[in-house]
């Protein structure tokens, strides 16, 4: 007995539902599933191959300001300018070119997060989108190895109710299978 394995059929078997009820990732999945057809990229190969440079870059700015050797260096930075621009350097006849309250010093620091923010987001939200893929992807996976479970536990039932019948057919007459 040849099974109908369209994806039609499987939605009605395995699911209980018709196809059209089926939203796009369960449709998908049904689909592989009657074609044989292994599941496609993972999320990271699917971003790999959709990365442009701008995403390259905010996930490079927010790797490096969001470590501990950017902190480091850039509180070593902030005291460097706040030696170099303090009255001690007066003291020993050099001008400070950004004296306190380092006006200058606290632009750049202006500039810096209203730069570095959106960037960072940025990544951020690459990664949510990112994310999402791989929840997609791991819901097509768990998705087609039920139906594959159901599929193999309906094939066994058959089998097991057609082994049965031949042993049932093969029992001298008035004896009773145990």
């Amino acid at each position: 007995m040849k099974l109908d394995t369209s994806p039609e059929a499987l939605a009605e078997e395995i699911l209980g539902r018709s196809f059209d009820e089926l939203d796009a990732n369960e449709r998908a999945v049904l689909h592989r599933v009657s074609t044989g057809e292994i599941i496609g990229l993972d999320a990271d190969e699917r971003a790999a191959a959709q990365i442009t440079f701008g995403d390259r870059l905010s996930d490079r700015v927010a790797a490096v300001g969001g470590s501990w050797a950017f902190i480091s260096g850039f509180v070593l930075v902030l005291l460097s300018w706040m030696v170099i621009n303090s009255r001690v350097l007066e003291h020993m006849g050099l001008s400070a070119f950004d004296g306190y309250p380092y006006i200058f010093l606290n632009l750049m620091l202006s500039m810096l997060a209203a730069l570095q923010a959106p960037v960072i987001m940025m990544s951020q939200n690459r990664q949510a989108a990112k994310d999402r893929v791989a929840a997609r992807h791991d819901y097509e996976v768990n998705l087609r190895t039920t139906i594959e479970l159901l599929r193999l536990h309906r094939k066994v039932d058959r089998m097991m109710s057609k082994l049965g019948h031949i042993e049932a057919a093969q029992q001298p007459p008035g004896r009773h299978m145990e």
